[in-house]
């Protein structure tokens, strides 16, 4: 993300002392130490122009809980503030694209990223049966729900193997740990790849 943004003429901190967010604790009921992570962040973050998260769950989390903060999902920054759709990327592979739930039902970035991998030089993007259903991660849903979450990532595997593609990408590390194991489980061809690695391929 950092090279893409600097490819595209942006001055990039990278705040070293960062750490999570804090969405993880309110979700699972810490609700002080989750709120105390919220406004380390205010302070980590203070003072920059924009905030952009390669994560469209921690994008929503902070939107909601700091909503002063100047918080950007990448792909919203990238067409929203940059107005770019075309970032000079080559990647020839086939792609299919899995969108979150976060980025579909909570910052609603609509087909933002796939207008973005439309315009990567010799890459085809396949369409993803039932791409709106949810991978299964939810952070900790998959923990306290092992195996419905697992039986939910077993219909999207299906659906990504059977759509042709040599990559699975999406707006969300979280999502793509959590398909990039199923696939490895399963001994797939199929690899995940975040959404920001293929803009920034030349």
């Amino acid at each position: 993300m950092v090279e893409l943004l600097e490819r595209l003429g942006c001055t990039v901190e990278f705040r070293e002392e960062q750490t999570c967010c804090g969405q993880m604790h309110l979700n699972a009921g810490y609700r002080d130490e989750g709120l105390a992570l919220v406004e380390r962040f205010r302070g980590v973050f203070a003072g920059a122009d924009a905030i952009v998260a390669p994560s469209a769950s921690c994008a929503g989390h902070l939107r909601a809980a700091a909503p002063e903060l100047p918080v950007y999902e990448l792909t919203e920054y990238l067409t929203d503030v940059l107005g770019v759709v075309d970032v000079g990327a080559r990647f020839p592979h086939r792609v299919c694209y899995h969108p979150t739930c976060h980025s579909l039902r909570e910052l609603h970035v609509g087909d933002r990223p796939q207008r973005l991998l439309g315009s990567v030089g010799g890459l085809e993007v396949v369409p993803l049966a039932d791409a709106d259903q949810c991978c299964g991660f939810g952070g900790t849903f998959a923990v306290k729900n092992a195996d419905v979450s697992t039986a939910m990532m077993e219909d999207k595997l299906d659906r990504i193997e059977q759509s042709g593609a040599e990559i699975v990408t999406s707006a969300d590390n979280s999502c793509l740990m959590h398909l990039g194991g199923g696939l490895r489980r399963r001994g797939s061809a199929v690899r995940t790849m975040h959404l920001a690695e293929i803009l920034a391929a030349t």
